[in-house]
């Protein structure tokens, strides 16, 4: 799971694809708030430790720092229990179709390797093709789809071919390696199934868009190496901020100090 060091987007204004409770969906709001104060907890902690840094007191920085990161790993954890909460939520059994999985509700980090693992676990079960619910992007920022590319990264990085579909707030994905000319028309969803809130108000039958034709002898274990390799730099990226600190702690203080002709005592 990546980090949530970075602000994150979630798909659409609401996280269910179904007329959820209220118990649930107060259960969701809940684990996102916990993390979102676990972040602020976090930010405060780094500020400060900054800031005692450029006080010169090394003791309170790396006392802060360490605190900071405490909150991080909460608000992953967090996180992590809320993206879970809702993908059980959206994908149990008689909400979708057996081929399609929907990623409303997820950070666009949590939908990326949420997706590579159900990628796996279909082509390892020989399930020839995926629906990717990702949504229109109606109710983010800017209203641009922030899902969508890292969907079609994923696949791209696996070397699968896809397409987008009608309605555009869906992929499909072929799991055979094979290329996709036109996508399939959209299957059947389960009668509880509302799929408004997920990608807009329904499949509407326009041609499909954005095709990708990956490579010809695409070889998927350098794909997985790339989509690694891409976790790994979203890893570093994320967690820079804390780690700086650390850093600033135990490396440059000491020159700060020597410069200064003062002595810290531990």
């Amino acid at each position: 799971m990546a980090s949530s060091a970075i602000p994150m987007s979630r798909v659409g204004g609401r996280a269910f694809n179904h007329s959820a409770g209220a118990d649930a969906e107060a259960e969701y709001d809940r684990l996102r708030d916990l993390a979102r104060a676990a972040a602020d907890r976090k930010k405060s902690c780094f500020d400060r430790a900054h800031q005692a840094y450029e006080n010169g007191d090394r003791a309170e920085a790396k006392e802060l720092s360490d605190e900071g990161k405490r909150h991080q790993k909460q608000q992953d954890a967090y996180n992590k229990q809320a993206s879970e909460y809702i993908f059980r939520e959206n994908n149990a059994p008689g909400r979708v179709a057996e081929d399609t999985i929907d990623l409303h509700g997820q950070f666009v980090e949590e939908a990326e390797d949420i997706l590579e693992a159900r990628i796996r676990d279909a082509q390892a079960r020989g399930q020839k093709h995926l629906h990717v619910i990702v949504g229109k992007g109606n109710h983010s920022d800017g209203r641009v789809q922030k899902i969508k590319p890292r969907v079609e990264h994923v696949c791209q990085s696996l070397g699968l071919d896809y397409a987008t579909e009608g309605n555009q707030g869906r992929i499909y994905v072929d799991l055979t390696g094979d290329r996709v000319h036109t996508a399939p028309p959209l299957p059947s969803q389960p009668s509880g199934y509302q799929s408004g809130h997920a990608a807009g108000s329904g499949y509407s039958g326009g041609q499909q868009q954005n095709t990708y034709h990956p490579p010809q002898g695409a070889n998927y274990q350098q794909g997985h190496q790339q989509q690694q390799h891409h976790h790994q730099q979203q890893n570093q990226q994320q967690n820079q901020q804390g780690d700086d600190i650390g850093e600033v702690v135990g490396k440059l203080l000491p020159r700060l100090f020597k410069k200064l002709d003062c002595c810290v005592v531990m």
